[in-house]
């Protein structure tokens, strides 16, 4: 006699996958002289515990036993609780609001913005996959992240390392531009990421950076479409591990924002009400969707729409409708499922769902973590009405919501088809199976301390660092720090790594013979009410008259030769302090150490911009937000270095 599981097999996989490692201490059941996990403790082989399967089968499977409320739990991507409040970073999960979301709200999809050694977050992330152990079916945790391989940390959009290797930003991958590195560091990044229990990537963007202000252009790749879509195609091929589609010991990447986000009105980021409109009035629109072509390639599983509404977007010839990204049939069922195919996961951006109070529309009074939302266009509709109007333009899941009430509540009342809500859990579900977390979700967090931030790791990124520096102007050769015996006057840079590189620090430029500083690009804090406004980089991009920093510079320069590295999330304008540089370079990340590799001649930097550099504010404020390098006379193009 065939076995059912034979039968099952036949229907649903070509061949058998070899038996897999399962966890101990964890209910099994034997099957055709296998073994299997017995996820929901029946004693039974259930198709969904049948790793033999296709991830398919086993999904519509698992929805079929599922009751409404646990569909509704599953439709939704939660935060895990870290005690010290919801923002907090550790020192650990809180574990009874943990509980009550995974066993009583259902809710298995979660962001973590731990940052604690990886020894003590592999242990953390175990215990919450313990706690989904013992749910009814034993549905596992998957756990997400923001970026946290870089440098700068921002609410919202990173996390800080903590023990992970450190790279530069993507900006400066981007200036490397160097597909085969990229996906090295997303590789060394995937396998961090999974030795401490992640298995999803809340990244990369493939938006363009055309709006030169945007405060979100750190996390870019730059403004240029093919280089960008190069870029993402080897950071997903990297995270999820393979040319194409997913490994199961891969990182399921969630490409971000469909589409056009960084065609941000003055720059102001859809985070916030005030932000929260995009211009395409001048066209551009199509660049925009270019810059996704190489995550498609790569087979992408997850995809995150744009918190923005798009003025002026015209798709077959009627306007769009002006709602969010999330809302939008026209952005995500016609052109992103329809036009381009795309069959994978498509996760929402956080809080799309929430109310938007007077807070979070004006900033007064101030807005707060509790006043956090994001409903741009759907502000008058009740919630289950924004969770019926977001699946059924095509999301699948809602991201930062802990709790599926409104699901059931907007199937209870008609307003969402249960079959829409089936296909949506079937799609999270098929990408937990094929990242392999049904057989075994949990890490040794021994392995976790010996792989992540390892010595060939850290060294990577530090190479990576150096290179990725971009040299406008240089009047001192080749090895700008040639002489270890050379006495340095800094600003912005820690004595400790210029000693260490064999350098002696002098406390004034007089007495120095070379400075070198390092500059932040020029911001504004024009919103201070609003919670995301107050902590984003905004306005302005150029030095000012009574700039403390350029003061430095000018004081410096008429000692001696100055070496000025200016910190680019966002592309200053120098006209400023251009006259008093000796060289001039622009990072993207890179920490000190890295710098002095790149000045001694250790890692020489090879660095080409990722976007133009404008030559003033009026050429800023005149040109489209949704054009790639398109200001009058930039002070340099884009690819310029030297």
């Amino acid at each position: 006699m065939v076995s059912l599981g034979a039968l099952l097999l036949a229907a649903g996989s070509v061949a058998a996958p070899p038996q897999p490692a399962l966890p101990t201490g964890q209910p099994q059941v034997k099957a055709d002289g296998l073994t299997f996990r017995d996820l929901n403790r029946d004693g039974k082989l259930n198709p969904y515990e049948d790793w033999r399967l296709s991830p398919e089968v086993r999904a519509a499977d698992l929805v079929s036993r599922m009751t409404l409320d646990e569909k509704a739990g599953e439709a939704v991507h939660g935060t895990a609780p870290v005690q010290g409040g919801m923002m907090s970073a550790g020192p650990a999960y809180d574990l009874e609001p943990a509980r009550a979301m995974i066993l009583d709200r259902h809710v298995t999809s979660m962001i973590t913005r731990m940052a604690v050694k990886p020894v003590e977050f592999a242990t953390e992330n175990n215990r919450l996959q313990e706690i989904a152990a013992s749910g009814r079916l034993g549905i596992p945790i998957m756990i997400s992240t923001d970026p946290r391989s870089h440098f700068q940390v921002t609410a919202g959009a990173s996390v800080t390392t903590t023990g992970f290797s450190q790279w530069p930003e993507t900006l400066g991958l981007g200036a490397i531009d160097d597909p085969a590195l990229t996906r090295t560091f997303a590789s060394m990044v995937r396998d961090e990421y999974r030795a401490v229990g992640i298995s999803m990537a809340l990244s990369p963007q493939a938006d363009l950076g055309t709006e030169p202000r945007w405060s979100r252009l750190n996390g870019t790749f730059g403004e240029d479409p093919a280089r960008v879509s190069a870029q993402v195609k080897a950071y997903v091929q990297g995270m999820q591990g393979a040319d194409a589609g997913l490994t199961p010991g891969g990182v399921a990447t969630v490409v971000k924002h469909w589409v056009g986000y960084g065609a941000a009105v003055e720059g102001y980021d859809g985070h916030n009400y005030y932000g929260r409109f995009t211009d395409f009035t001048k066209g551009g629109f199509d660049r925009h969707v270019a810059a996704f072509q190489g995550a498609f390639e790569a087979g992408a599983t997850g995809i995150m729409p744009t918190y923005t509404i798009q003025k002026g977007l015209v798709l077959n010839g009627k306007p769009v409708e002006p709602v969010g990204g999330g809302y939008s049939r026209e952005l995500l069922t016609d052109l992103l499922r329809g036009v381009h195919k795309y069959q994978g996961l498509i996760l929402s951006d956080w809080a799309i769902t929430y109310d938007c109070n007077e807070s979070c529309r004006t900033g007064t009074p101030k807005q707060g973590p509790k006043d956090i939302a994001m409903p741009w266009g759907v502000e008058d509709l009740t919630k289950p009405q924004r969770f019926a109007k977001g699946m059924l333009a095509g999301i699948d899941q809602f991201g930062g919501v802990d709790d599926g009430t409104p699901v059931r509540e907007a199937v209870e009342q008609k307003l969402l088809p249960v079959s829409r809500l089936d296909a949506a859990v079937a799609n999270v579900l098929a990408l937990k199976f094929r990242l392999g977390l049904f057989e075994n979700p949990f890490v040794d967090p021994a392995r976790a301390d010996a792989i992540v931030g390892s010595a060939d790791k850290v060294a990577a990124g530090r190479t990576a660092q150096a290179r990725s520096l971009v040299v406008l102007e240089n009047k001192l050769g080749p090895v700008a720090l040639p002489d270890k015996a050379k006495r340095l006057f800094l600003h912005g840079v820690d004595p400790a790594a210029a000693q260490a590189a064999g350098f002696t620090i002098v406390d004034s430029a007089d007495k120095a013979d070379i400075s070198l500083i390092r500059l932040a690009t020029p911001h504004q804090t024009l919103h201070p009410g609003h919670f995301f406004g107050s902590r984003q980089h905004e306005g302005d991009l150029d030095f000012k008259p009574d700039d403390a920093g350029l003061a430095i510079v000018k004081q410096a320069a008429s000692a001696g030769p100055v070496i000025l590295a200016v910190d680019m999330d966002r592309p200053a304008i120098l006209s400023a302090v251009y006259p008093h540089a000796a060289l001039l370079l622009t990072s993207f990340g890179i920490s000190d150490v890295a710098l002095f590799d790149a000045l001694r001649g250790v890692t020489p930097p090879k660095g080409k911009l990722p976007f133009e550099i404008p030559s003033d504010m009026f050429a800023v404020r005149a040109q489209s937000p949704a054009l790639p390098h398109d200001s009058v006379n930039p002070a340099y193009p884009i690819g310029f270095g030297r």
